[in-house]
């Protein structure tokens, strides 16, 4: 009997299995295998020169060296950062304050839905076409600087947003902001009534104030959803290309201070044809990623007192 029920339960397991080999078979094709192969040629010279193609000739790990040895990674990569951590800061401050909010039954707001579907709205335009926006608005002849200099009265000309090192990456930074604030919104909200009320009605019996339910109760236990949240943006902001390509017209001006790792990758591939260094740059990107990940997901996890 046991070895019939045993069958029967293998039986049914081996659908699973069915069912998970379309996935499998996407994974392999669209991510293993190009990411192996990207590992693979990134021991190749193999480039345009001219009109010559040079390679692929394999040259082991002269183009990690060559990476290594100049200063553009360091430098792009600090960019990256900046303009991620001046998105990312405001938005995680200004997301826990909404989804305390909206998760906050003893305020009653009105209209809550309605509201959180406003702050979901720009994460629901394209990148490319908020980024069009965003340069109409901040160009020399916009109505930004209509507004400061005719109306306002601030300047007395037009000031140039996209020729000043920390006006652009104030801007890329905030656009950031913008779009994905909503949805970080959504997701912290739902950590927040994800968590058991009489946790809270327990803090106010025992005459806990606001800030100490958000900060004693409310934080630690959103603790899994924060994680999240910091990783996927990390993910996200190392992956920066669209806004600041658009903004900068692919230029990363002024002086090479918008320039994200992505761009850089990108010049190597669409522009010099250097598909050996935008192999090893990619190995490189990769390696970071997980890395600051691990990281993250370590000092987030750490045994508590």
């Amino acid at each position: 009997m046991k070895q019939a029920k045993r069958g029967k339960v293998v039986s049914f397991n081996k659908w699973g299995y069915i069912f998970l080999i379309p996935f499998i078979a996407v994974y392999c094709f669209f991510q293993l295998i190009p990411l192996v192969m990207t590992i693979y040629y990134s021991f190749f010279e193999n480039y345009m020169s001219g009109m010559t193609q040079v390679g692929p000739n394999f040259i082991g790990i002269a183009n990690y060296i060559s990476l290594f040895s100049g200063k553009d990674l360091l430098k792009y990569t600090a960019n990256t950062a900046i303009m991620w951590l001046i998105g990312f800061i405001p938005q995680i401050l200004v997301s826990l304050l909404l989804g305390a909010w909206f998760s906050d039954g003893r305020l009653r707001l009105k209209a809550a839905g309605a509201y959180k579907v406003i702050i979901y709205l720009p994460n629901l335009i394209m990148a490319s076409a908020f980024s069009m926006l965003f340069f109409a608005l901040f160009s020399e002849t916009g109505p930004i600087n209509a507004l400061l200099v005719n109306t306002l009265h601030v300047i007395n000309k037009p000031y140039i947003f996209f020729q000043e090192i920390a006006a652009t990456r104030i801007l890329v930074g905030f656009m950031n902001f913008l779009m994905w604030f909503g949805n970080t919104t959504i997701l912290l909200m739902a950590g927040m009534l994800g968590i058991d009320p009489s946790l809270y009605e327990a803090a106010e019996v025992d005459g806990a104030t606001p800030t100490q339910v958000f900060f004693r109760i409310t934080l630690p236990l959103l603790r899994p959803i924060l994680v999240y949240v910091v990783i996927t943006s990390l993910i996200g902001g190392l992956q920066m290309f669209d806004v600041p390509q658009i903004l900068t017209n692919g230029h990363g001006s002024p002086a090479n201070s918008a320039m994200t790792l992505i761009m850089w990758l990108n010049r190597h591939i669409s522009t010099s044809k250097n598909y050996g260094m935008g192999g090893a740059l990619s190995v490189v990107l990769f390696i970071i990623t997980g890395g600051l990940s691990m990281v993250v997901y370590k000092v987030s996890n750490g045994k508590e007192d």
